[in-house]
């Protein structure tokens, strides 16, 4: 291999992102077929990718000319002789999006080596070339058929593909569906232009997922900054008013919060979130609404390739022991072999999950006493949170008081190897229930999380009649691992399918960007405060 090419296909340069090359200059590259020319054809039109993909989307008016001409005395002359009302002109010093400059175009005119050129040919808008170069082949007020299968085969030919996750060789459909994701996102973030309540700390691994391509979404800053568009909010740390005063200058709020494969550490800890969700509709724990995540399980059709995907997905998360803050293969032993056992995890009291959620049922305690209740013989095993163990939230049960009801408190090992211990699991609204169902354990909801109701849970609280859907768990890990949250790569910065974080995070702590002096300082304080709890006991 040689060096870095100019390929038609590019990594966007998200903010923060280490890139790598994603096309290389090789020698001995494979001859693509002519039905491999047409099916790339095929799938870039679907993808709108190559090219700068991700620039600006600037109004055009409809079958408009696109004029992309280097050389200001040629470009002003080929001006002089189109209708000003109906003409684009692009400015070399800005990034556009060549597929939205071309969408509804009656023509595009461009230097002959400009890739506009070839993007118009692929969307089947004449284009007048200028001057010698690459694709001046395409030269035709019809583009020719041949012509074009030729110029994509030169430009696929000339480079191999580096996956820029693994470092392994990648075919150029695999490149383009690649390509085709990073599209997907940019374009879901075009109507975003602020963000509030996310704190500095992990700022670093949202931005490239809520950014839009043109520029960085603004962290905070003031509410009249600009009016209207869309702002994203982590509702749990922005104050009502300036929630009210967004609204009122004709903002759309966008919920986020943390991904349910998050990290290798928790989040008080100020560990940075490797996936976020981000929801337009509601926000997936609070049944009051429909949220983005219900809307998908409830209407989507999901096909064949993508619940084969969520199958391997599920089954490479369960092997590797992987959970929302953790991976471990720690074998935890079993203190009562043969006893119908349990497993109960305890919450963050005074979280949004719990407050919506449960419905009036916020107490630790509280659970606990009602999964007694309803199973008097079994062996409950009791796990606290991490984040209220670790000192930093509200939930923590005394231990005689959690020993009354309960049989045994676990809390060292991962979550994932407590749910393979017991043969239930009894939750609020936790995610530890959705975990379960991944390790095919039986559920019992108390509180209404956002996988009650389809089918696969014993539901006690007051689920919405609206979920009324039957759901296979493969069905629900595809909407909700695959389909419905963000991920980033600890390692590149660049947002990634699930799988690649999954990876990752089974590599252990070392391949994930987590120590820092704050999440240090942030360990010793949750430690102070438990010694301190303690003491006044």
């Amino acid at each position: 291999m040689r060096g870095e090419a100019r390929g038609f296909l590019r990594i966007p340069p998200f903010p923060g992102a280490r890139v790598q090359p994603f096309a290389v200059e090789a020698q001995g590259c494979s001859h693509l077929a002519q039905p491999e020319v047409d099916g790339l054809l095929s799938l870039i039109r679907r993808e709108r990718v190559g090219g700068s993909y991700w620039g600006k989307q600037p109004p055009v008016p409809s079958n408009h000319k696109v004029v992309s001409v280097r050389d200001p005395v040629l470009r002003a002359k080929l001006l002089r002789d189109i209708d000003p009302g109906n003409a684009f002109c692009c400015d070399i010093r800005e990034t556009y999006d060549p597929w939205h400059l071309v969408t509804d175009a009656a023509e595009v005119i461009a230097d002959a080596d400009d890739e506009l050129i070839l993007i118009a040919a692929i969307a089947g808008v004449p284009a007048l070339c200028v001057g010698e170069g690459r694709f001046a082949m395409l030269d035709s007020r019809v583009p020719s058929s041949p012509a074009l299968s030729e110029a994509l085969r030169s430009e696929f030919e000339r480079c191999a593909f580096i996956d820029p996750f693994t470092g392994s060789r990648m075919n150029p459909h695999e490149a383009v569906k690649l390509s085709g994701f990073w599209r997907q996102l940019i374009d879901s973030n075009r109507d975003l232009t602020r963000a509030f309540g996310v704190a500095r700390w992990k700022r670093p691994t949202v931005a490239p997922l809520l950014w839009s391509g043109e520029r960085s979404v603004r962290f905070g800053g003031s509410v009249q900054d600009e009016q209207g568009g869309a702002a994203a909010v982590w509702r749990s740390r922005v104050r009502t008013g300036t929630l009210q005063a967004l609204q009122a200058d004709g903002c759309r709020l966008v919920e986020i919060e943390d991904g349910f494969i998050r990290s290798s550490g928790l989040g008080a800890d100020c560990v940075p979130p490797q996936s976020i969700i981000v929801d337009r509709r509601g926000i997936y724990f609070d049944p009051a609404y429909e949220s983005d995540l219900e809307h998908i399980i409830q209407t989507w059709q999901f096909s064949p390739e993508l619940l084969g995907r969520a199958r391997e997905l599920r089954e490479l998360i369960v092997a590797s022991g992987i959970s929302k803050y953790e991976a471990s293969r720690t074998v935890v032993s079993r203190k009562r072999p043969g006893h119908h056992s349990i497993l109960v995890p305890g919450q963050v009291e005074d979280d949004r999950a719990v407050i919506v959620g449960g419905q009036g049922l916020t107490s630790n305690l509280e659970l606990l006493r009602r999964v007694r209740s309803r199973e008097p013989r079994a062996h409950i095993i009791y796990k606290p949170h991490p984040d209220v163990e670790a000192g930093h939230r509200k939930g923590a049960i005394p231990d005689e008081e959690c020993l009354a009801v309960a049989d045994e408190i676990v809390r060292e090992g991962a979550i994932s190897q407590l749910i393979d211990r017991a043969r239930e699991v009894h939750v609020n609204t936790s995610l530890a229930g959705f975990e379960a169902l991944l390790r095919g354990k039986p559920v019992t909801t108390y509180g209404v999380p956002f996988y009650a109701g389809w089918g696969l849970t014993t539901d006690l609280g007051a689920v919405p009649d609206r979920r009324s859907a039957r759901r296979t768990v493969d069905e629900l890990v595809a909407a909700a691992l695959i389909v419905y949250p963000r991920y980033v790569d600890p390692r590149s910065g660049l947002p990634c399918p699930p799988e690649v974080l999954v990876n990752r995070l089974a590599e252990g702590p070392a391949a994930t960007i987590q120590s820092s002096p704050l999440v240090w300082m942030r360990r010793l304080q949750g430690r102070t405060k438990r010694r301190l709890a303690k003491l006044a006991r």
